[in-house]
């Protein structure tokens, strides 16, 4: 078992019950937006060269899930609840959201940072 080094396989969980509600092979990664200046509309650029880091995505977005119920019972956008404790996880809607990073997902399944633990397996 030369050759058997496997990387360890991230997996999230609900941070209030610590049920595992999504792994690193279902999330849909994005490319990064333009933060802020995504979601100035109409307004002067004030300073564009003061703000040139790229932020931080605050939610990951994910494949569907058969436990994300309200997208079985045929909603096109909803609040994503724990299978288990019933806490919010996030959302998601078929026509698409907007990341906190300014980048566009169509369809979205988006599961906030904050309301997750991620751990190794």
């Amino acid at each position: 078992m030369e050759g058997a080094e496997s990387k360890p396989s991230v997996v999230y969980r609900c941070r209030k019950c610590r049920r595992i509600v999504a792994s690193q092979d279902t999330i849909i990664p994005h490319e990064q937006g333009e933060g802020e200046k995504c979601f100035n509309w109409k307004k002067r650029d004030s300073d564009s060269s003061s703000s040139e880091r790229r932020p931080e995505c605050t939610a990951i977005f994910v494949q569907t899930m058969k436990w994300m119920q309200a997208v079985e019972e045929g909603h096109v956008g909803e609040k994503l609840l724990c299978f288990g404790c019933k806490a919010r996880l996030g959302s998601f809607n078929w026509a698409g959201m907007q990341c906190s990073c300014g980048t566009w997902v169509n369809p979205a399944f988006q599961l906030i940072k904050s309301r997750l633990d991620e751990s190794t397996v």
